[in-house]
């Protein structure tokens, strides 16, 4: 579990491995971990759905435990966090498969940062009802900005007049990306929440922003790219090279994010682990007071890293649904 290696390493059991402890916090997991000033860590167990040969098997994660067999349908064993279907001896048996739709940790932070998304919303359009011709007032003051940037600094200069129809896009994104990239610096536990450090849900991101960049590509976007006006023994280097930025560009934004939230939540993990390794208090306050300054770089960060991705897309956009200036540029 995730707390098993600071309790290994304060009962002295096993040395303090600072590798797995970082994993177990950055990666995945059945259970929510839990950890707050004076009081003993737990978890929070989430529903466990799982499809195999025998249908649709449904149970809660305080059910299974490493090293430790689950009798359901199947006989499961949890191994480094993955369910495995075990056999008559409890090993994992290879032969069968199992798919895990389970509500993991990330799926569970991830509908917490949707759910924040439609209270402050719903706040904020509920008083421009209520308000109308009125200055702002409450959250609806300090959201109104944001949006503002979002559309004068981020969408119209890089699309232009046709910015208002990829307006929605673009908000979306920034603030979930903003709101998920603040649920990690919740001290929960660091890196309890990672959801914007998970490649699946940069990946995700990024395939959307693929599909409106290339359904939204005008006929100029397309011959840019396949009838380039270059020489013709050129065509056999720049299309190929312009068909792999058709994916290079989405395939950015998914590493940037990914890479910089995960770094992030590495560096601070790996601070506090020096308490652990070292196995003295004479180094917390050092390692408090770089945790802390890491922690405001992280802040700086998680506003950052949602500005860029939303104006790499604005920009990535703004190329594909640009108007025709063929004549005016030199080749």
């Amino acid at each position: 579990m995730a707390f098993s290696q600071e309790k290994a390493a304060s009962d002295g059991n096993k040395p303090y491995d600072p590798k797995v402890a970082i994993f177990e916090h950055i990666g995945d997991a059945h259970s929510w971990h839990v950890s707050l000033p004076l009081v003993k860590p737990f978890a929070i167990p989430l529903p466990v759905i799982l499809y195999t040969d025998k249908g649709i098997e449904i149970f809660s994660s305080s059910n299974l435990h490493e090293d430790e067999v689950y009798h359901g349908k199947n006989d499961y064993v949890l191994v480094k966090d993955k369910i495995k279907i075990a056999d008559e001896t409890g090993n994992v048996d290879a032969t069968k498969k199992v798919y895990d739709f389970s509500i993991t940790r990330n799926v569970a932070s991830m509908w917490l940062g949707m759910i924040i998304l439609f209270i402050i919303f719903g706040s904020v359009s509920s008083s421009y009802k209520k308000r109308v011709g009125k200055a702002p007032k409450g959250l609806q003051s300090f959201m109104e900005p944001l949006v503002v940037f979002v559309r004068d600094d981020v969408a119209i200069p890089n699309i232009g007049v046709k910015h208002s129809k990829y307006m929605t896009l673009l908000l979306t994104l920034f603030f979930f990306i903003l709101i998920n990239n603040l649920l990690g610096l919740i001290p929960i536990f660091p890196g309890g929440f990672n959801l914007t450090g998970n490649i699946a849900v940069t990946l995700s991101l990024s395939f959307i922003v693929l599909l409106v960049i290339n359904f939204s590509g005008n006929k100029y976007y397309w011959k840019h790219i396949f009838t380039p006006e270059i020489p013709l023994w050129l065509y056999i280097i720049m299309v190929p090279v312009e068909l792999i930025g058709i994916i290079s560009k989405p395939f950015a934004l998914m590493i940037r994010l990914f890479a910089n939230i995960t770094a992030g939540h590495i560096i601070v993990l790996s601070l506090i682990s020096l308490i652990f390794i070292f196995n003295s208090l004479a180094v917390s306050p050092a390692s408090v007071v770089f945790v802390v300054f890491m922690d405001t770089i992280e802040l700086l960060v998680a506003f950052l890293q949602a500005y860029i991705f939303t104006m790499l897309t604005a920009l990535f956009i703004g190329m594909a649904v640009q108007e025709h200036h063929g004549e005016q540029h030199e080749i």
